[in-house]
């Protein structure tokens, strides 16, 4: 296969239509369990979608028709509502098989969460069916040229009718999207505030770059996409800025997301770590035993990796249940209490990710550096995304929480 280099940048192509109505999950239970099958199925191609950088176009109808796209959509809606730890389990078992392949649909939940609390009654039925029929979400959110964290991109009025102009990047998910929200700017009573609206991925005037030339999560697609005075419909924008002037979990469910993500990674490159101890490693020479996997140093500094990914799991669980007990519960006190405990998984998980990634190649020596078996993948991967938001800045945050009873900030950060 011709390998498509990122440096030279293409107009991509629209999603398909949904080739068929997605399985439709009943139970938490079920979600884990078909995630868990569907994980299987990815785990073989991984390596060469990565190195290739081959768009997983095939993958991701696959993915959609399971319904696993579908498990956030409440039950009153049709889906199966699965509790926020549920979401997180399965993000990070697709995680463990394709990292970048988990990431893909982060935004996708992150805007049923957008929809689910500050979308109306008729907004909720249109795009809960549509997802329910196959069809995908992505984003166009960040902006990047500016030391601020204004937004450029407008929805304004001209000729009676709402039109969008501006360019985003990092729109991960957005070139194989069916709808791309994009955080907008708008003027309301002579004041800026920020909307999300969910624009069809084929309204004219919308253009997607696959230009995304990071080392790791290469195929996620998070390149640029470009409105030029897109035409959108009152009905497809949905209040943001007033979902955050009040206490909300739409920030904590797009963090335990992310950091889902950074543990399936993590325990993706322990599985091969593993693997590679037992088959192909050698013992050090002082050790003085006949396998790697006798190796009393080996044996230690695989625990540690195992101590600190089973750590890290126990801290996503707990915090999915706070998250639970939040969207039940949304005030003050149960959506910071949230926030922090995502929070702090999102730090342990950033931290096993990273340490799981690197002992890969310390225990298995060099020859785990082949191109060909391309277990670098794991370390790219996990490095690329853990910068998502710096968790530097999440101690400070459960420090303040815990000492002096300070609340977070609520964005899509925390």
């Amino acid at each position: 296969m011709t390998i498509r280099h990122p440096a030279q940048p293409v107009l991509a192509r629209p999603a398909a239509p949904p080739k068929a109505i997605p399985h439709r999950i009943a139970s938490d239970a079920e979600a884990i369990a078909v995630a868990q099958d569907f994980a299987e199925t990815l785990r073989a191609g991984a390596s060469k979608r990565d190195a290739e950088r081959h768009l997983p176009w095939d993958e991701l109808d696959a993915f959609v028709a399971t319904g696993l796209w579908g498990i956030s959509v409440p039950r009153a809606y049709g889906g199966a509502g699965v509790s926020a730890g549920t979401l997180a389990r399965v993000t990070a078992i697709i995680a463990a098989a394709d990292g970048s392949l988990s990431q893909i649909p982060q935004n996708h939940y992150y805007s049923l969460e957008v929809l689910r609390v500050g979308g109306s009654e008729a907004q909720k039925r249109f795009f809960y069916d549509r997802v329910l029929a196959g069809e995908r979400a992505g984003n166009a959110l960040a902006e990047i040229g500016h030391k601020d964290f204004k937004r450029r991109t407008r929805l304004y009025r001209e000729d009676g009718g709402w039109r969008v102009d501006g360019t985003k990047y990092y729109c991960t998910g957005a070139i194989y999207a069916h709808w791309i929200p994009t955080l907008v700017s708008v003027e309301e009573d002579g004041a800026s505030r920020t909307q999300i609206v969910f624009i069809p991925r084929t309204a004219p005037g919308v253009s997607i770059i696959d230009d995304w030339d990071g080392f790791g999560q290469r195929v996620t697609g998070s390149g640029t996409v470009r409105f030029d005075t897109v035409s959108v419909e009152p009905e497809w924008i949905v209040p943001f800025q007033s979902s955050f002037e009040r206490p909300t979990t739409i920030g904590p469910v797009a963090q335990i997301i992310h950091a889902a993500i950074d543990l399936g990674i993590g325990e993706g490159a322990y599985r091969d770590m593993l693997a590679f101890v037992r088959e192909r490693a050698r013992p050090w020479i002082d050790a003085k035993v006949e396998t790697a996997r006798e190796d009393p140093l080996t044996l230690s500094e695989i625990g540690k990796v195992r101590v600190r990914l089973r750590a890290a799991d126990a801290l996503l669980r707990k915090a999915g249940e706070r998250v639970d007990a939040a969207m039940a519960n949304p005030t003050e006190e149960t959506v910071a209490a949230a926030s922090i405990a995502v929070a702090e998984a999102k730090i342990l998980a950033t931290k096993a990710g990273l340490l799981a990634a690197n002992k890969l190649f310390e225990l298995s020596g060099t020859s785990a550096t082949m191109a060909e078996d391309n277990y670098d993948r794991h370390w790219r991967n996990v490095r690329t995304h853990t910068l998502h938001d710096p968790v530097r800045w999440k101690y400070q945050a459960v420090g303040q929480y815990h000492l002096n009873g300070r609340h977070p900030p609520r964005h899509g950060a925390i």
